[in-house]
């Protein structure tokens, strides 16, 4: 199974950085499964990859703390297709929404 992970420090508020991720993951065609204030999933539409190779796409907002001043976002892009390759298709969506996030900052 193939697994990306990424922790992002944000430092825009909470509410306006969700929608801002709703509107990306679904610009990437993904279609949104669960959704609450700081937890998102979203997962690919069958018929462009095979079915191993679907990834879902899960996002937890962590508000800022005390310790820390800015928000952090978690991201996991996971799908079950085994990685024998570096550059697989669960590593291309992960840097495609990876980098989506990024921009958002």
């Amino acid at each position: 199974m193939a697994r990306y992970t990424n922790t992002l420090p944000i430092s825009a508020t909470t509410a306006r950085l969700r929608d801002a991720i709703v509107s990306s993951l679904q610009a990437f065609g993904l279609n949104m499964v669960y959704e609450t204030s700081d937890y998102l999933m979203a997962k690919e539409q069958p018929g462009q990859v095979s079915l191993a190779q679907l990834t879902t796409i899960e996002v937890l907002i962590s508000p800022p703390t005390v310790a820390a001043d800015a928000a952090s976002v978690n991201l996991v892009v996971s799908n079950q297709e085994l990685p024998l390759r570096h550059n697989n298709h669960c590593e291309q969506v992960f840097s495609a929404v990876n980098q989506a996030i990024v921009a958002l900052v």
